[in-house]
C-alpha cells in the first residue's frame, strides 16, 4: 500500500476578537431592545422575555473565553447581530477563498511545496459561500495549482472526512500531492441573537499538506496509518438556509436558517459515539487509546472532550492528552481538530501516536490515526 503522509498545515486566523465580555453586553443590549419592543405581550403573558446572557454562564457551559471574527462591528451592534462583509466584484477574490490561500501557503510553505506540485485540491468545510463555481477551483487557481479541486461538506467533520478524500486518491494513483482546506467563517450562519448558542462559533482557516512519503521532503512528517468515517442522520444539529429558499416562500431570515441545535440531545448521543468510534478505529489498527500519545479531538465543548478522554483512556483530559484551543479560538467547526494539530504537535517525538477527530451535523465523525516520522 502506498506510504502516505501530512506534510505540512496552515492556519489562518482574523486579526479581529470578541471576547466573552464583548460578546455579553452587546447580547444583553439586544435583549433589552427585544423586551421593550414586545413589552405588552409580555406583560400579557403571549410572550416569553428573553433572558440575558453572562460570561460566567458562556465558560461554564463551554469553556469557550473569546473567539476570532472576520467583522466584529456588526456582530456587536444590537441593532443587526452579524458581520457586515463588503460585497466583492466576481473578477475578485472572494473572501472565503481569500482565507483559504492563506492558510494554504503557510502548509505548502512547511512541505516546500510550489503551486505546481499540487495536483488536486479539496475545500472541505460547514458552509460555502456560493452554489458554484467551486470554492476549490478559485483556490487552485489562486494558488497555481494544477489537476482538480471540489468542495464538500460535511459539517463539523468536513476536515477528516477531507483527509480520507485525500489519501484515497492518492493511493488511487489520481494525485500525489493534495491539499486539504477548510475555510470556516462561521460568524455568517452562527445565531448571534439566541442565548444558548450566541457564544459558540469563531472564524478561521486550516489547510493541510497530503502527499506520498516518496515525494515529502518536510522536516515535520505524519503517516497516516488509517481513516475512519461513520455518519448517522438526526436533525438536533441543522441549518435550513439554501437555494431552495425563495421557492418557498419563506422568510430568508427566519430562526431555522442559521445554526440551530439541541445541544443536551447532542451531548448525550455524540460524546459515546466519538469515543466508540475512536475506540473501533484503534483496534482496527491493533492498538488500543493507552497506546495514542496525542488526540486531537473537534473543539466544540469542553465538557465533551473531557468525557471522551474518560471514556477512551480512563483518565482526566489535560492538555497534554487532548490539548483546547477552543478557549482562544471556540468553534471553528471543521477546522478545530486541524488547529489543534497545527499548535499542539510539536513537543511530540519519532514513533508516537496521534489521532485527529472531528464529529459535528449529520452526525458526522471522522478519525486519522498518525504516526510522527
Amino acid at each position: 500500500m502506498t506510504k502516505v503522509v501530512i506534510s505540512g498545515t496552515g492556519l489562518f486566523k482574523p486579526d479581529q476578537t470578541i471576547t466573552n465580555a464583548e460578546l455579553v453586553e452587546s447580547f444583553n443590549a439586544y435583549v433589552e431592545l427585544q423586551n421593550a419592543q414586545f413589552a405588552d405581550d409580555i406583560a400579557a403573558g403571549t410572550r416569553e422575555p428573553m433572558q440575558p446572557s453572562s460570561v460566567e454562564f458562556i465558560e461554564r457551559a463551554s469553556g469557550i473565553k473569546q473567539r476570532y471574527v472576520m467583522d466584529k462591528g456588526g456582530v456587536l451592534d444590537p441593532q443587526r447581530m452579524f458581520p457586515r462583509l463588503a460585497p466583492r466584484a466576481d473578477e475578485e477574490l472572494s473572501l472565503m477563498a481569500e482565507i483559504a490561500v492563506h492558510a494554504s501557503r503557510q502548509a505548502m510553505e512547511q512541505a516546500g511545496k510550489e503551486g505546481q506540485d499540487i495536483d488536486a485540491v479539496i475545500c472541505a468545510a460547514s458552509n460555502m459561500q456560493r452554489g458554484y463555481p467551486a470554492m476549490a477551483v478559485e483556490i487552485q487557481q489562486a494558488l497555481g495549482a494544477g489537476g482538480y479541486g471540489f468542495d464538500m461538506n460535511v459539517a463539523c467533520s468536513s476536515a477528516t472526512f477531507g483527509i480520507e478524500q485525500a489519501v484515497n486518491a492518492i493511493r488511487a494513483g489520481t494525485a500525489r500531492c493534495v491539499l486539504v482546506i477548510n475555510p470556516e467563517i462561521t460568524s455568517g450562519h452562527q445565531e448571534w441573537r439566541d442565548r444558548d448558542c450566541h457564544f459558540i462559533f469563531g472564524d478561521a482557516c486550516t489547510a493541510v499538506i497530503v502527499e506520498r512519503a516518496e515525494t515529502a521532503t518536510s522536516t515535520d512528517q505524519w503517516e497516516v496509518l488509517g481513516t475512519k468515517l461513520a455518519t448517522q442522520f438526526s436533525n438536533a444539529i441543522r441549518n435550513n438556509f439554501g437555494y431552495m429558499n425563495r421557492c418557498e416562500d419563506t422568510d430568508p431570515n427566519a430562526r431555522d436558517k442559521t445554526f440551530r441545535q439541541e445541544g443536551r440531545k447532542v451531548f448525550k448521543e455524540v460524546v459515546p459515539m466519538a469515543a466508540s468510534h475512536i475506540d473501533a478505529h484503534l483496534k482496527d489498527l491493533g492498538m488500543q487509546p493507552s497506546d495514542v500519545r496525542r488526540f486531537w479531538l473537534h473543539q466544540a465543548n469542553l465538557s465533551m472532550n473531557q468525557l471522551v478522554i474518560k471514556k477512551l483512556v480512563g483518565g482526566e483530559a489535560t492538555p497534554d492528552i487532548a490539548p483546547l484551543i477552543l478557549d482562544e479560538f471556540a468553534n471553528t467547526s471543521s477546522a478545530g481538530s486541524v488547529i489543534a494539530f497545527h499548535v499542539h504537535h510539536g513537543d511530540l517525538s519519532r514513533g508516537d501516536l496521534g489521532v485527529i477527530c472531528s464529529f459535528g451535523a449529520g452526525y458526522s465523525i471522522g478519525s486519522v490515526v498518525l504516526r510522527k516520522l
